[in-house]
């Protein structure tokens, strides 16, 4: 079942990253405008400069679009965002994920070097004592993600805020990898450290 997993997902990576960038009809240019609220937290060009704010800078728009559309309905519960998004609308959201898609990341290094090669063995090998399989299955070797699968950008991301999104999914707190619970399940399997290694991991890669 393991490797069964293993091989969907990389067919999947490998798919989605030729063509799901055209998933989302949205208006850049129209996003734009959108986002001077937006930019408050995530930054002006979606690089935010908190690390409790995820960067939106390059994100897929799949995934940026799906993630609005989840604060807005409840599906992810964050009082700060439900405010923004209740009253865009879903041409809003797909306009603003379009634009954000365009923005270059800006690079980050590695949050803690002392922890990377634990970061690495789990982001590149997983568990095997634990049955967690590897990141780069799902979000690929370098972190680009599979925006076919609504599978997000890490690369880059402040470990911060991955780390306290994968205590969230662990917890149950988030569910907003649906009835698949994928990310849950695999959230559940890392302990403390393992978290904060990959989380770290994750910032530094290019």
């Amino acid at each position: 079942m393991k490797n069964t997993f293993l091989a969907l997902s990389s067919t999947l990576w490998l798919a989605g990253t030729a063509f799901g960038d055209v998933l989302v009809d949205g208006d850049a240019e129209a996003g734009k405008a959108k986002a001077i609220t937006c930019g408050a937290c995530h930054g002006a060009d979606g690089n935010s400069v908190n690390p409790v704010w995820p960067s939106i800078a390059g994100q897929h728009p799949t995934y940026v679009a799906e993630q609005l559309q989840a604060f807005k309905t409840g599906l992810r519960n964050e009082p700060l965002m439900l405010g923004q998004v209740m009253m865009l609308s879903d041409d809003d959201m797909k306009n603003l994920a379009v634009y954000y898609a365009e923005m270059p990341a800006a690079a980050k290094s590695v949050a803690d070097p002392s922890v990377i090669d634990r970061g690495l063995r789990i982001y590149r090998g997983g568990d095997r004592e634990s049955g967690t399989p590897a990141c780069n299955a799902c979000h690929g070797p370098t972190g680009r993600g599979n925006p076919a699968a609504s599978v997000p950008v890490v690369k880059g991301q402040y470990a911060v805020y991955a780390a306290a999104q994968l205590r969230a999914y662990a917890s149950g707190k988030r569910e907003s990898d649906g009835p698949t619970r994928v990310m849950r399940d695999i959230a559940a399997g890392l302990s403390e450290a393992d978290i904060v290694a990959v989380s770290s991991y994750m910032q530094g890669l290019q």
